[in-house]
């Protein structure tokens, strides 16, 4: 004599893969109504022109030869010119862009000391791949580099 039909394991099977498609069908189209696609580009020609200037601005860093070494210690800053360090002692801002989370991204102004490494300190935390940018305040050149964080050594960033 067989069993029930709830006792077979078919049934079960045949009712049940169907029933979980349905909830991840319904988490999938949840999570693609309520969030951003951050990464998604708008205007395809003014971001082309924005990456020509950029690319500008990092060829000038190789002109001028600059070349620096970034150390980041439980939010202290610092940023020593190996190489092409800046005549005027303005400050220098450095930018953190999370490669995935916009909001993620932080920027800071760096102040020059007298013994010529700009300094400043960071309240976020900087664990995971982060593009690091370094600019002056006039945008004149940029260097730029790919890191994973937190690193205990100097990021040697170059153009």
């Amino acid at each position: 004599m067989h069993d029930p039909w709830y006792k077979q394991f078919w049934p079960w099977f045949f009712i049940v893969v169907p029933f979980i498609t349905l909830i991840m069908g319904g988490v999938l189209l949840y999570l693609a109504i309520n969030t951003q696609d951050t990464l998604v580009v708008d205007d395809y020609y003014k971001e082309g022109r924005v990456i020509n200037a950029t690319l500008a601005r990092e060829q000038e860093a190789k002109v001028r030869n600059i070349s620096t070494s970034l150390d980041i210690n439980e939010g202290s800053v610092s940023l020593r010119f190996i190489t092409g360090a800046p005549d005027n002692g303005t400050a220098i801002r450095l930018s953190f862009y999370h490669t995935t989370l916009a909001e993620r991204d932080v920027s800071v102004l760096l102040s020059r000391d007298a013994t010529g490494v700009y300094r400043s300190f960071l309240e976020h935390d900087l664990a995971g791949k982060w593009r690091v940018t370094i600019e002056p305040l006039d945008l004149v050149w940029k260097l730029q580099t790919v890191q994973f964080l937190p690193q205990e050594k100097p990021i040697l960033i170059n153009p």
